[in-house]
């Protein structure tokens, strides 16, 4: 070989074995099957501002999260299951109290490194990098002790494990310390040992997702950021379920089938097409993080859809004014509605189920819902309804209504596009009575007066010839003219949102109230005399919805604004959401 050449050959070599040797093997994802029907997972480190918003995250669901467990413990105690009561409260003693960054120590987790939650076929692996493993095997230890009992272990291929059995479910939970991995499955109690060995990865896969790259590449296609990605592959994860031969899956048709006394139901081979068929309309979903930061939170979920959807739809403009702009008001919505081709679409989705309905059980409720479907279709088409493009809402302000009030006070604004708008006005002063002149010429006219006084405020109506609109409250006349001149919607788009902070908090607040009330109640029912069996349940859960809102209370105080949109694509459905955080 001349020198140059070998100098060359040398070159592409160090190339090769540095892409190659950049690779931790002892990687999470290292130990992913390529052909797992579900992974999220982490592709690089987070980098500090990434891991600080982790962190902020942690500490302002944290409370939440322990109040939820607590409440969860009282029950689990109430139905005579001790060893879970213990178990949920040895959880709480771990976060009660504590930041997260404590938290995280205390269980010897590194966030940073990342981590994978898989299925090695429907059965379920968590693998996360380990900080300080010694850690990790105290905070099991803090487990066992509360659970009141060594778990038991066992060894596959030299791989020490815990495990323990999910009570009569016929399942187990393998817990384990892999290197520098924590790991932890769910499998059928009778695994066999191959499984067990390559859900502890033992057994590394034949070929595994990080060598693959799909997760990669997806995510460099779809604009994720390498901190979190998922993919469900209903193309694996649906004929899987239909075959019925995976193991966790067999186990739940036999636990099932012990329970009700019953034979365990054969699965028809038409089964595992009609799902090969179902999985080709949605091929997969996939998510992750555009952007994350103290201050901003940013994800992206992308939805594949056979191309007789998405062509339908990607070039459709529709002609919703404001659809085509950014929403900027306190709270405002644009969804897009064009009936007529929804109509057409869904009707040729039904006409094709009805020629070849679903022999497979599992999947013949469908042909039920795909011809009442068809019929809701040719409902669709008479007018006004059949002319209707899409909706707009717009509210400035929201309070609730007083106590014994009908309704809250809102001040804000509606339009309706239609084809017809003086159709849909005809229709409207049919069904609300009286008449009212009002031209297309985008200028506002009082509503009568038998409406506004049930309304209890003023209200406009006012229309040009694409659309309706309305406003309510002092001042709204005034805004409809711009409501109607909006820039309509372009192609593909389908839905805008945005809500800024004050008005996200005055809801949360709402929703709260509410919660607490009907906890309240539910405690009140709960010690009264003849309460019902169930009355225990109930009131456990209505306490942990108030806890889930305190918490939501609690990160409220944090946000700015939230934002969203939805479009669709020659590949799919697109739906992207932020929230800006103080």
């Amino acid at each position: 070989m001349r020198p140059t050449k070998r100098l060359l050959a040398l070159g592409v070599a160090s190339v090769l074995l540095a892409a190659c040797g950049h690779k931790d093997k002892d990687a999470p994802l290292a130990f992913v099957p390529a052909d797992t029907p579900y992974v999220v997972a982490s592709l690089d480190t987070l980098d500090d501002d990434a891991y600080q918003a982790v962190l902020a995250q942690l500490n302002q669901e944290a409370p939440g999260q322990v109040a939820q467990m607590k409440s969860y413990a009282q029950e689990f105690d109430a139905k005579g299951n001790a060893d879970a009561a213990r178990l949920l409260r040895a959880l709480v003693a771990e976060m009660d109290g504590k930041n997260a960054e404590t938290i995280v120590k205390n269980l010897g987790v590194d966030l940073k490194t990342g981590s994978a939650i898989y299925g090695v076929g429907l059965s379920p692996v968590v693998r996360a990098s380990l900080a300080d493993p010694a850690a990790w095997d105290a905070f099991v230890g803090r487990l066992e002790t509360a659970y009141g009992k060594k778990l038991d272990t066992a060894d596959a291929g030299g791989q020490a494990y815990r495990h323990v059995a999910l009570g009569d479910s016929g399942t187990q939970l393998i817990i384990a310390t892999v290197g520098k991995n924590a790991v932890a499955a769910l499998l059928p109690a009778d695994a066999a040992q191959p499984l067990v060995r390559q859900a502890l990865g033992v057994d590394r896969p034949d070929k595994n997702l990080q060598d693959d790259g799909r997760l990669a590449d997806l995510a460099k296609d779809k604009g994720y950021k390498d901190y979190v990605v998922g993919q469900v592959d209903l193309t694996r994860l649906l004929p899987l379920v239909a075959a019925g031969k995976d193991p966790l899956f067999a186990t739940f048709l036999k636990h099932q089938s012990q329970k009700t006394g019953e034979p365990a139901p054969q699965i028809p081979a038409s089964c595992q097409e009609e799902a090969t068929r179902v999985a080709a309309r949605v091929p997969s979903f996939s998510f992750g993080y555009t952007k994350l930061d103290l201050h901003h939170v940013e994800q992206r979920v992308d939805v594949a859809l056979a191309s007789d959807i998405t062509s339908a739809f990607s070039g459709l403009k529709v002609e919703l004014p404001g659809l085509g702009s950014d929403a900027t008001g306190s709270f405002d919505v644009s969804l897009a509605l064009p009936v007529e081709q929804l109509r057409t679409f869904f009707t040729a989705q039904s006409e094709a189920v009805a020629a070849k309905p679903f022999a497979c059980p599992a999947f013949a409720s469908l042909n039920d819902s795909f011809a009442k479907m068809g019929s809701t279709m040719q409902q669709a088409a008479i007018p006004p309804f059949g002319d209707i493009r899409g909706v707009r809402i717009v509210v400035d302000s929201y309070k609730p209504g007083a106590p014994g009030a009908a309704l809250p006070q809102v001040n804000g604004r509606v339009v309706l596009a239609t084809r017809n708008p003086a159709g849909l006005l005809a229709m409207s002063q049919a069904v609300l009575g009286g008449e009212f002149k009002l031209a297309a010429d985008g200028k506002p006219a009082a509503l009568p007066a038998n409406l506004t006084q049930s309304l209890g405020m003023p209200a406009w109506a006012a229309m040009n010839g694409q659309a309706i609109a309305i406003g309510l409250g002092d001042g709204e006349d005034a805004k409809l003219d711009d409501l109607l001149m909006g820039s309509t919607g372009d192609a593909g788009r389908l839905a805008r949102l945005h809500l800024n902070g004050d008005m996200y908090r005055t809801w949360v607040d709402i929703m709260s109230d509410k919660a607490q009330a009907y906890a309240s109640a539910m405690a009140e029912a709960a010690a009264a005399d003849g309460a019902p069996d169930s009355q225990a349940a109930d009131t456990a859960t209505a306490q942990r919805s108030k806890a889930q809102f305190d918490a939501m209370k609690a990160q409220a105080a944090r946000v700015v604004q939230v934002g969203g949109e939805a479009h669709m694509e020659e590949k799919g459905l697109v739906i992207s959401g932020a929230v800006e955080y103080k």
